[in-house]
């Protein structure tokens, strides 16, 4: 497969991704004050389904909690209905309002909890309490917002009637609640000083990733890497760090620091020693293999791994490959591409 058509697939998928991110945020609401049983009035159009009454209010953020976890995200629940029409156009900001749009993809794992649901009643009852007293006398209407920690604890939750502007929910007032409330991140040489400091006192190397949430690649990378098996592996000789270049202040200066000016894309890696000297990088003579897709492009990473490994053994070595090539047919699978080529 040539260069510029992997690099088209390449983009095809990210693209694919961050839409669907974006998509999958989250759309009704009727008045903030609005009864939560009442219905919308007759020969209203119907509005598509944005709630699950079906879904497990507790199995949801749980599985939230788990990718919150893996990201550094928080989550954000919408309390409503199908029936409530505010809920909807919160939802519809949402997917519609490139600023809310993006911090939501970036900074949370969204998910709309039918009051019907099971557990959903308990859930917000858990919620409510982050209200202040003052709040809480008012009552909830709906849509009712809550912010979770990745480990599923309530940070803040907020009624949305103050979120309003006439006939639909003020932008700006939405994003500065969800700026307000996201994961406050580190910087970018923070990061770095923290991998060098567990590595000198392991003698271990650092295994330096650059990417950012709108990258589809750099996603299938950090997931990999977060394998239980990978990690474990990784692990015996490595201190795996990640800098966002997007949301980590001086993350792409961080970056531009250790890469030629003729590299480009992301993700980007590099492997350092414990004084920060680069001694490999996701650079090879056909440039920055980003993802490893392409047989030349998994025999670099691995050959990287394996050149600066000291007690990853033979065995490991080899789960490690046989990894990494099933990982690529499973991709070239899902382009509808068949088996990824081995030469």
């Amino acid at each position: 497969m040539s260069g510029a058509t992997t690099v088209g697939l390449r983009n095809w998928l990210m693209s694919a991704g961050v839409l669907a991110a974006v998509a999958g945020l989250a759309a009704a609401q009727e008045p903030a004050g609005k009864p939560e049983g009442a219905k919308p009035a007759a020969g209203a159009k119907k509005a598509a389904s944005i709630y699950d009454k079906s879904a497990d209010a507790r199995v949801q953020v749980a599985k939230a909690a788990e990718r919150a976890r893996h990201a550094e995200k928080r989550i954000l629940l919408m309390f409503g209905g199908d029936w409530c029409g505010w809920c909807h156009k919160l939802h519809g900001l949402f997917r519609t309002n490139h600023d809310v749009a993006k911090i939501l993809a970036n900074e949370y794992e969204m998910l709309t909890i039918d009051l019907e649901s099971p557990n959903a009643r308990p859930l917000l009852e858990e919620c409510k309490a982050a209200l202040g007293k003052d709040e809480l006398q008012k009552g909830v209407g709906y849509p009712f917002l809550a912010v979770l920690d990745s480990g599923g604890k309530v940070v803040a939750a907020q009624r949305t009637d103050s979120l309003e502007e006439g006939d639909h929910h003020n932008p700006k007032k939405v994003a500065d609640f969800l700026n307000r409330w996201k994961v406050l991140q580190s910087d970018a040489k923070s990061v770095l000083a923290e991998a060098l400091a567990r590595a000198s006192s392991a003698d271990k190397r650092v295994l330096l990733t650059f990417g950012a949430p709108w990258c589809g690649w750099c996603h299938r990378l950090h997931d990999w890497l977060a394998r239980p098996e990978i990690a474990a592996i990784l692990d015996r000789d490595f201190v795996v760090a990640k800098v966002d270049i997007d949301r980590m202040a001086g993350g792409e200066e961080l970056m531009k620091s250790y890469r030629a000016e003729t590299s480009s894309g992301i993700p980007w890696y590099a492997i350092l020693d414990v004084h920060g000297k680069s001694l490999a990088s996701a650079d090879y003579p056909g440039g920055n293999i980003c993802f490893p897709l392409r047989p030349r492009e998994i025999d670099h990473f691995f050959s990287t791994i394996k050149g600066q490994a000291r007690r990853i053994d033979g065995h490991q070595l080899g789960v490690l490959r046989k990894s990494l090539d099933e990982n690529a047919d499973r991709i070239w699978k899902d382009m509808g591409l068949g088996k990824a080529p081995r030469t």
